[in-house]
């Protein structure tokens, strides 16, 4: 496998017909939906190879005696004005590209309703005088699904800003803070970078906020700045392994989530190609397999169980005997349909709940 095929980035548009996926190589694939077909019907819902093309190229800033990775950061599809379909994408520092027309960001988040991105570079600027200073970074942001002058973006320290522009066009200072107090009791050596939260996303209400740090999944009330409202445990099984994964660097990875398209169910991505669905309404959770034997036509997920001690069920599997060079940080779900993107490595896969599946 070469790191420039690992995927770095997948995005469903906003009809879920188009399917983009960004990788380590600067490139840039859509895979667009079959049409349903009376003759094959278990054919709905595959999505085949539509476009490929080169986003971004390596670059080097002479200013900075920086090299530039070509690596795609993120992808936003824009609204669909007329027949044809246009994306952001963007790498570390020269992106985002709108189809060819370049413009330049940092954080980018695609607004649904108007011709409108935030680049958190511009619009927020949290950085000290003094470089020595610096205690805190941006790490993620968007866009209010439905308030286009409402922005929130998280930070390296586990805290929340939700930003108005109607307020000032330079949001250094927020309208809300969001944060939990930490409690005494679990201080560690590790608790800032587990803190850290990786991604921030809106629910499709607008109501509430989803956010990933490295062990939990947070739903985060707009109305409720001192503690999320929910709060779901990833993989609390590896809070005894921080030593081992701050020294193999896993400590730093960075997982995405998503909402499916009530905002009744979260995902979110962990280790050993496991990814972990929680549902809102009945508090049941399970874990699921990204595998090539999963991936056969009309295969059933089978839920796994991590096991920590104790005894062992016949298909559990030990917490030692995890893989972490198997992990899983970028998924997507289809905006309507229990459809969803999985990204591991290099490789993608997409399930689709033909019937009603117990986290429908």
């Amino acid at each position: 496998m070469r790191i420039s095929d690992i995927i770095s980035t997948v995005e469903f548009n906003h009809t879920g017909e188009l399917l983009a996926t960004g990788d380590k190589g600067g490139r840039v694939v859509i895979f667009q939906r079959e049409p349903e077909s009376k003759n094959e019907p278990y054919n709905q819902g595959e999505y085949n190879v539509y476009s490929t093309f080169q986003s971004h190229e390596p670059e080097f800033d002479y200013l900075k005696s920086l090299e530039i990775e070509e690596k795609i950061n993120k992808i936003k599809w824009l609204p669909q004005q007329n027949a044809a379909h246009s994306l952001l994408s963007t790498n570390d520092a020269f992106g985002p590209r709108c189809f060819f027309h370049t413009l330049r960001m940092k954080q980018i988040m695609g607004y649904n309703k108007s011709q409108m991105w935030l680049y958190s570079r511009d619009i927020v600027d949290i950085k000290p005088a003094n470089m020595e200073d610096l205690t805190e970074v941006i790490t993620a942001s968007e866009f209010h699904p439905h308030h286009c002058n409402l922005f929130v973006y998280s930070s390296s320290k586990g805290s929340l800003r939700l930003c108005d522009m109607r307020a000032s066009a330079l949001c250094d200072k927020h309208s809300k803070l969001y944060e939990e107090p930490e409690d005494p009791s679990n201080r560690s050596f590790f608790s800032e970078i587990i803190s850290s939260v990786s991604d921030v996303k809106f629910s499709h209400s607008g109501r509430y906020m989803l956010t990933r740090d490295y062990l939990t999944v947070k739903v985060w009330d707009l109305n409720m700045e001192t503690k999320p409202v929910e709060t779901y445990q990833v993989h609390d099984y590896l809070r005894s392994k921080l030593c081992s994964l701050y020294e193999n660097d896993c400590i730093f990875d960075k997982f995405e989530c998503a909402w499916n398209g009530s905002d009744s169910v979260i995902m979110t991505g962990a280790y050993n190609n496991f990814f972990r669905m929680f549902d809102r309404n009945t508090k049941r959770d399970v874990t699921l397999e990204a595998s090539r034997e999963s991936s056969k036509p009309r295969a059933i997920l089978k839920p796994r169980r991590v096991c920590v001690g104790g005894k062992r069920r016949k298909d559990d599997i030990s917490v030692d005997s995890l893989d972490f060079t198997k992990k899983i940080l970028h998924t997507a779900w289809h905006p309507t349909e229990n459809i969803i993107a999985i990204a591991a490595t290099n490789n993608l896969y997409i399930f689709q709940d033909k019937v009603n599946s117990e986290m429908h």
